[in-house]
């Protein structure tokens, strides 16, 4: 039996966040990525909802907004052991998120937490506990300030991955508080240990265990495909690896499941690169 709990959140007294004036771009344009080396908001950079502390994982669009993803539990309101998606708590839609590099708040529109329990009343015990994806609307006034390459690593290349083999090497960039801004530490290699028997969650090992407040982070798989999102540390039987719940089908379910059907994972402008 594995046993695991959410990776947490950092909650922080005083939060420290980055404002960069608005680039302005037109609302109902379809979207223009900023240079990877100097875009404000990309992959990696933190999130706080109600002063909790994540990362963010994967930037989206629906061909004229721009969203940035987290896990669901980053809303969460029942701590960090409250692993099961259709019975754990979590703040409404509408929740406003700082996105560290934009200007003004987003907006939480989407949290399959609250799409299992309010409207497809799932019951599928695997989809409840790794179904771990919230989308942010940023504000038009930071669009012009995105890219949606993972740093250190580029990519994604590929908006899903095939299911990994064990021993595969996967890729990550972590940024959570408790690194006080080392960003060396950050990007991260590891290894594929084994996947949930329906695919929803990969098991890795990376060379320093994903930390409160790398929560929701984004995965590559070892071609740089969107792998998933850092959801879980587990405590039993593979201490100290972490949890990734698959973006594919996080995704889809998403697509399924609400309004956002149109809504599409973003591929980076920048090379993947193992190095």
């Amino acid at each position: 039996m594995s046993v695991s709990r959410r990776l947490g959140v950092f909650a922080a007294a005083t939060l420290t966040v980055l404002v960069v004036l608005s680039t302005g771009q037109s609302v109902g344009a379809a979207p223009t990525w900023a240079p990877a080396a100097t875009a404000a908001v990309h992959p990696g950079v933190q999130t706080f909802t109600n002063g909790a502390q994540c990362t963010s994982n994967f930037v989206f669009t629906n061909g004229t907004d721009v969203f940035i993803g987290q896990a669901a539990h980053c809303s969460g309101t029942g701590g960090n052991t409250a692993t099961d998606g259709c019975t754990s708590g979590s703040l409404p839609i509408g929740t406003p998120v700082t996105v560290t590099g934009a200007s003004r708040p987003g907006t939480m529109v989407y949290n399959s937490w609250l799409t299992m329990q309010q409207d497809t009343h799932e019951a599928d015990s695997e989809t409840c506990a790794y179904n771990d994806l919230a989308i942010i609307k940023l504000d038009p006034a930071d669009y012009a300030k995105v890219n949606p390459s993972i740093p250190h690593w580029g990519g994604p290349t590929a908006t899903s991955a095939p299911l990994p083999a064990t021993g595969d090497a996967v890729y990550t960039y972590g940024n959570s508080e408790l690194r006080f801004g080392v960003t060396q530490l950050s990007p991260k290699k590891g290894t594929l240990v084994s996947n949930s028997p329906g695919g929803w969650s990969h098991t890795v090992y990376t060379a320093t265990p994903g930390i409160p407040g790398d929560s929701g982070s984004a995965f590559l798989d070892k071609s740089g495909k969107a792998l998933g999102i850092l959801s879980t540390v587990e405590i039993a039987p593979l201490a100290a690896a972490n949890g990734v719940g698959d973006v594919g089908k996080e995704v889809a379910y998403m697509q399924a499941h609400s309004s956002f059907s149109t809504l599409q994972l973003v591929l980076g402008t920048e090379p993947f690169t193992t190095s």
